[in-house]
């Protein structure tokens, strides 16, 4: 009875873990299914002229299926001889449909290829990994830069990603492998690298029929086309002077970024053919030991991340190889699994000058963010093998318990971990930075119309004078009038904003990583709460009110019947003053450095930052005195969404093992005490460090 009770339980919990696990695939197959609906929706609803732009140089006026003579005459056409003779007939149809066809057929390569890339996952996978793998895989290429890039100027590029996975992967026959992998390089010449790769692995019947597959299809294009076989070889060295400025921001090739430094001549071709060279030797030599290991597609990704690094150019649509490379494994430690994939992902999906500060010292690494991130994949990233221990059983993650709250529901989400240990920098960083970009963007579009915004302005302005608070022209005038007070609090406004909630963070990730992690989330609920406020509340501040009669100490005088009031504008929302992010994120601070700091000294130097912001931001007459107020409330729902999804900023010492229940050993089991269930053996409190 006991073995029954005992099995029906465990096919129970089997069939709960087997609904869970069926609702998550469907959830994110559907996630899948809108962000590809989504892709070809923003594609269809541009007009004519503004979609498909690369596919004009196939179906307008002059394109490839209008000009007589050669296909490289109107400087448009930048693909093989061997494509202008292969898609004709796919062109042909994407006139005729105004680009429907073309775009649902990108759609169906991209769905194909992130299913080759799911069922291609090296090492033991999990059923749940295995099942979920496809449309995490599919919903991560629709969000990519190369794909998003692909749909909307409608290139082809996906083609010989997907003929390279298919021929490596997917074949078993080396003579199809390599048929596959040499059509693939008819497309694209560069592609002709993975030849070596099929050689270095033994497949070397496949790495013959591959070169001899390009030959054919080049020797073809020569005999049908000898013009523009000999323009796009010869007079355009390889398709190199074809397309865009070789040293635009958009080529993501060694060649490319070179010319981006200044190089020029014969100097620059050197250095390319040296450092080219260098990168295929190391990054055939790594390829072919994963692909040795079992690792078939990380060898795949990085021999890819080669061509990237080595072509002529490397347009965004072409950088697929990168977002691949995500697959291989990096790091001992299970917290440090999601690095490497983290911050592929960040470079293959947002644009560079979201994850780097517009900096000037900053703009070499920020212009060749994707070749960076190639040549780290091809070269350097220490992936590991499978026969490493860590491999499939990285060093678990320590978690912390938090104390107990006066609430049972308390937390909210129970999964939702807290760890003691210090997270990534290199995470945290992007993380903020990402963050940061978002807000900003999210900021400046919430404008919402100057009438709006100065409606709202004489609203407040009303509560504050029935409350006998409008205090802001009083200060604000009292101020201007002395001049030490006025650059006081004018520098105070325009430099400690960012700089004290940074140093905050610091102090907090390098001494106390755990209340970091308490401290940051408060942080970031209060921030997104505030964005809420910009959105749905503009809100004029006192220094842009026509007729009242502020001084804006800190800007000087703003033509108030300029709607955009000069230059200011483009630089940041005027009206995202309610509530004031400039007095809520001092707060945070003061709040964080009373609650954390050992010392009172300490705690009351930390309530002076949130008394001079106030201060400021009313004298120079930024916010009113009720922005200040939103800010406080919007710090406080901030710190109270922390404390109801994760638990009290308290944790359990790492020794302090929790009493359970006592189990029961029949129908009714006699508690021990006076109404209260005893531990068993070996489950009482210690607090020995």
């Amino acid at each position: 009875m006991a073995n029954a009770e005992h099995s029906v339980h465990g096919g129970a919990a089997a069939g709960t873990a087997g609904d869970g696990l069926g609702r998550a695939r469907a959830v994110l197959w559907l996630v899948a299914a809108v962000l590809a609906v989504r892709q070809a929706a923003a594609v269809l609803r541009l007009p004519p002229g503004e979609r498909l732009t690369d596919l004009e140089t196939w179906i307008g006026d002059d394109g490839v299926l209008h000009v007589t003579g050669s296909l490289y005459d109107t400087g448009q056409f930048t693909g093989t001889p061997f494509a202008g003779l292969v898609l004709k007939p796919l062109a042909r149809s994407a006139e005729q449909s105004l680009g429907i066809a073309w775009t649902f057929g990108t759609l169906l390569l991209v769905v194909a290829l992130g299913l080759v890339a799911a069922r291609a996952l090296p090492g033991q996978v999990s059923r749940r990994t295995r099942l979920l793998a496809a449309p995490v895989a599919i919903s991560l290429l629709m969000l990519s830069l190369p794909v998003r890039n692909s749909f909307t100027l409608g290139q082809t590029s996906i083609i010989p990603v997907l003929l390279v996975l298919l021929g490596c992967l997917a074949v078993r026959s080396e003579r199809g492998s390599g048929v596959l992998v040499g059509i693939g390089a008819a497309f694209q010449p560069a592609i002709l690298i993975f030849a070596p790769l099929l050689w270095l692995t033994g497949r070397r019947k496949a790495a013959v029929t591959s070169t001899a597959t390009f030959a054919a299809g080049t020797a073809l294009t020569w005999a049908v086309m000898p013009g523009d076989s000999w323009a796009y070889w010869v007079h355009h060295v390889a398709g190199a002077g074809l397309g865009e400025r070789a040293d635009s921001l958009a080529n993501q090739s060694l060649h490319g970024a070179l010319l981006r430094f200044g190089l020029q001549g014969p100097l620059e071709v050197g250095l390319v053919l040296v450092l080219a060279a260098t990168v295929v030797v190391l990054g055939l030599r790594r390829a072919a030991r994963y692909a040795e290991d079992g690792q078939l597609l990380l060898a795949v990704a990085l021999t890819g991340c080669v061509t990237v690094a080595v072509a002529p150019t490397a347009w965004q649509h072409q950088l697929l190889w990168v977002l691949l490379a995500l697959v291989g494994r990096v790091g001992t430690r299970a917290r440090d699994r999601l690095v490497w994939p983290a911050v592929v992902i960040l470079v293959m999906t947002l644009p560079g000058k979201m994850l780097l500060p517009n900096m000037k010292a900053l703009a070499p690494l920020r212009e060749n963010l994707p070749l960076i991130a190639a040549l780290a994949a091809a070269c350097a990233v220490p992936f590991l093998t499978r026969a490493s221990p860590y491999f499939d059983k990285p060093v678990p993650t320590e978690y912390a318990r938090p104390v107990p709250s006066r609430w049972g529901r308390v937390p909210l989400l129970p999964f939702w971990k807290r760890l003691l240990s210090r997270p990534n920098l290199l995470l945290e960083l992007l993380a903020i930075r990402v963050g940061y970009s978002v807000y900003s963007h999210i900021r400046l579009v919430a404008t919402g119309g100057r009438e709006t915004a100065e409606r709202h302005g004489r609203q407040i302005h009303s509560i504050e004078q029935a409350l006998g608070i409008d205090i802001e022209h009083w200060v604000n005038h009292a101020v201007a009038d002395i001049n030490w007070a006025e650059s006081f609090f004018n520098f105070y406004y325009t430099s400690f904003h960012f700089v004290i909630p940074l140093t905050v963070l610091g102090v907090l990730y390098v001494r106390r990583p755990a209340d970091y992690r308490w401290a940051r989330s408060s942080l970031g609920f209060a921030t997104v709460l505030a964005l809420v406020g910009f959105w749905f509340y503009p809100l004029a501040p006192p220094r842009l009110m026509p007729g009242l009669g502020f001084i804006d100490t800190v800007h000087g005088p703003q033509d108030l019947t300029n709607p955009d009031y000069g230059a200011l504008t483009a630089l940041t929302n005027q009206y995202a003053a309610m509530p004031s992010l400039h007095f809520g994120w001092s707060l945070w601070c003061g709040v964080v450095i009373v609650v954390l700091a050992p010392k009172l000294w300490m705690k009351l130097l930390g309530l002076l930052h949130p008394l001079f912001t106030v201060c400021a931001i009313v004298a120079t007459a930024n916010h009113w005195v009720l922005d200040a107020v939103g800010g406080a409330t919007v710090v406080a729902a901030g710190f109270g969404l922390t404390y109801l999804l994760a638990g009290r900023r308290e944790l359990l010492p790492r020794s302090v093992v929790l009493p359970a229940p006592a189990k029961r050993r029949g129908p009714l089991v006699a508690a021990e005490g006076p109404g209260v269930d005893q531990p068993e053996k070996g489950q009482e409190m210690s607090l020995k460090p």
